[in-house]
């Protein structure tokens, strides 16, 4: 893609998200999590009615007198955008690929964040983390990650969300909001999941497309896995072959459910052919 077509699109993309997050998600998206993050402040005397719980006992040793720590609400918050970039995201079946709504929802995202006048990073992963961009504030930098969206090209086409998980352990030391878009077509993410939820405000946001669910009846049809690049004939019409696929897709599925809900991670889900303004909105106001 050369610049003036990178330009335009990342232009385009601006223009639809940017009138959607200040219009609809700003809002949202500040209630649901303004004031969620606290911060330490000072120490200062113990006075009556503070909580227990706050008391700083080095300190009380220190001058054999009570005193609690004091936390205060963060004004500001810093929001993390995992984005799959594997080879599963360039699936589509309608004129709309996986990895064009991805970037949508991603931008939308940001550009509420950047109203509230939040920090954004991105990490883009495969089965390794392929580019990580440190939470800042701006347009400039939305743009960045816009274009790193648009362009990036993944060395590698298979998933590890776990490795994803870990390096935001190990990179994210502040509390973030942490959008995950992906279609979850991975398992074996439970531990870390669990750890990085302690830490973090995390949405798992499933983007996928409704030919993924179950394969039609056409006979004998020559079909390439995007994640290992290998190419196979596969006889459609054979009810065990559709049936086997189907119990494939749905293990993975109630896996991505169960995980979420256990480690208490938040979780959209929105189809290719769907408005995911809709379902974003859903999930602000649920909260």
């Amino acid at each position: 893609m050369d610049t003036k077509e990178l330009l335009k699109k990342v232009r385009k993309i601006e223009i639809k998200t940017k009138r959607l997050s200040n219009h609809i998600f700003s809002g949202e998206y500040h209630s649901s999590f303004k004031g969620r993050g606290m911060t330490f402040s000072e120490v200062r005397q113990y006075q009556y009615g503070d909580d227990i719980r706050n008391i700083d006992w080095n300190v009380t040793a220190r001058y054999n007198e009570a005193h609690v720590k004091v936390f205060e609400e963060e004004r500001e918050l810093t929001m993390v955008l995992m984005v799959d970039i594997s080879g599963s995201e360039s699936f589509g079946s309608k004129n709309q690929f996986k990895k064009d709504i991805v970037t949508e929802i991603a931008a939308t995202m940001a550009f509420s964040a950047t109203q509230n006048n939040d920090k954004i990073g991105l990490i883009l992963f495969s089965d390794t983390v392929e580019l990580y961009i440190p939470p800042k504030k701006g347009r400039s930098h939305v743009l960045r990650i816009i274009r790193e969206l648009i362009e990036f090209e993944p060395k590698s086409y298979k998933t590890d969300i776990a490795q994803a998980l870990k390096f935001l352990s190990g990179t994210q030391k502040k509390k973030a909001i942490v959008f995950m878009i992906s279609d979850f077509m991975s398992d074996s993410y439970e531990h870390t999941l669990k750890i990085a939820s302690k830490k973090h405000d995390i949405i798992g946001v499933r983007v996928y497309d409704m030919r993924e669910e179950k394969i039609p009846n056409l006979g004998m049809v020559s079909m390439l896995d995007s994640e290992t690049g290998k190419i196979q004939l596969v006889d459609t019409s054979s009810k065990a072959v559709r049936m086997n696929y189907e119990k494939h897709y749905q293990e993975k599925l109630n896996y991505f459910k169960d995980t979420f809900r256990k480690s208490g991670a938040g979780i959209v889900n929105t189809r290719v052919d769907e408005n995911y303004v809709t379902k974003l909105l859903g999930y602000f106001k649920s909260r």
